[in-house]
């Protein structure tokens, strides 16, 4: 990491006041689900800072997978209700909430906001204690109908929702207006793991690529929204230009099969590697000549933001809350989303205008550190659990009164 700058906001120290009745805050982190994406690494980020003098923080996920298993080697504790059905997941964990004695509850996606905020109503409507319920907004996908109901019946019985950039604040206002306080809080990137990390230097033997082969890579879910279909048919135009040019696809999900097919269509597999899952992405993004995010909609982007904090120059879609960190020809390359050709110069263009890409590398490394770094994140995040304990432990008016 880099040596701490005077000023410098991701590294300035935080003071708190004292907590009301002195007692760690009893905080449950709900997840809709254990896979891996960018909700889940916003919760192990903010769980590996939270200050556990002050914090006492347990995790319930509605299902299992990969980022439960990680989220457990914090040495937290984590709880998996795996129950496809609603109303008895609400039941669940409100027996769990109950017994955790839970002063905050922080929902993180959409299944989550609605079992963790019926968990928390029903606690209070039979005579528990009602945790200050708080909800992180990570998702900018389509909703139904029937969701954004659901959506604006719960919403005023939160007490705080978090957006992770100004496109979702738009969204909330959107689908499901009411007086619950939203504050916009960016995904902040870990600059322990993303600032000065080594680039993987075995990348060239572990997929055959020729000497002085440049890379290009996207890390995200193989699902419809991350564009992963565009970027393929981009290639072919890339490899125009730049014949040693290799695609990276790194990550796991639902649209691989599909994806491969397309590959092989296109007759480009010797140029395209898909790595599947790694535990290595932090050294496999310094690898990389450019970094590439083709969403069709996203509400932030933080593979992105960990490329740039790698000085990895950046070529993302103009949708949801990229333009918030990508600013085109400054601090990275917008492109359309679905636009195929003005993906493929993009890329080339990097691959082949080094001093562009160098610059771009440098203001995108420059931006992360000012803004999207982790501290940032959790400070801000610390602040509304400290609001909703004050709350929780309010003294009742009639105590008050007797004093």
């Amino acid at each position: 990491m880099s040596a701490p700058t005077p000023g410098d906001p991701c590294l300035e120290p935080r003071i708190r006041p004292a907590i009301p009745g002195g007692a760690p805050v009893r905080v449950v982190e709900v997840l809709a689900t254990g896979t891996n994406g960018g909700a889940q690494e916003h919760v192990f980020s903010l769980l590996s800072r939270l200050d556990r003098s002050r914090y006492e923080a347990s995790v319930v996920s509605l299902s299992g997978g990969s980022a439960v298993r990680r989220i457990q080697r914090l040495g937290l504790p984590v709880h998996v209700l795996d129950e496809p059905d609603d109303a008895i997941a609400v039941g669940a964990l409100a027996t769990f909430l109950a017994d955790a004695g839970a002063e905050v509850v922080h929902n993180h996606m959409y299944r989550a906001e609605l079992v963790g905020t019926r968990a928390a109503i029903g606690l209070g409507e039979a005579g528990h204690q009602r945790p200050y319920v708080i909800g992180t907004v990570h998702s900018s996908r389509i909703r139904s109908a029937e969701d954004r109901d659901e959506l604006r019946r719960l919403t005023p019985r939160m007490d705080h929702l978090v957006a992770v950039s100004r496109a979702i604040v738009h969204k909330i206002a959107e689908e499901r207006p009411s007086r619950t306080p939203v504050s916009l809080v960016y995904n902040g990137v870990d600059l322990n793991r993303y600032d000065r990390t080594e680039a993987c230097c075995t990348l060239p033997e572990e997929y055959g690529l020729e000497a002085g082969a440049q890379i290009v890579g996207v890390v995200g879910r193989l699902e419809q929204e991350k564009g992963h279909p565009t970027l393929i048919d981009a290639w072919p135009l890339v490899l125009r230009n730049v014949p040693n040019a290799h695609l990276l696809i790194v990550g796991e999900g639902s649209r691989r099969e599909a994806l491969e097919q397309q590959v092989a269509e296109l007759g480009i597999g010797r140029h395209v590697i898909f790595t599947g899952r790694r535990d290595d992405v932090p050294e496999v993004t310094a690898a990389l000549d450019v970094a590439v995010l083709p969403s069709y909609r996203e509400a932030q982007g933080l593979t992105i933001l960990e490329a740039m904090a790698l000085s990895r120059p950046v070529v993302a879609s103009n949708v949801g809350g990229i333009p918030e960190m990508v600013e085109d020809g400054r601090t990275g390359l917008l492109v359309p989303p679905h636009d195929h050709a003005a993906l493929a110069a993009a890329i080339t263009r990097l691959l082949t205008d080094h001093p562009l890409a160098d610059m771009l590398a440098r203001a995108g490394h420059d931006l992360v550190h000012e803004r999207f770094c982790v501290e940032l994140m959790v400070s801000a995040i610390e602040d509304l659990y400290d609001e909703g304990v004050a709350a929780v432990r309010r003294p009742e008016p009639e105590l008050i009164a007797a004093r």
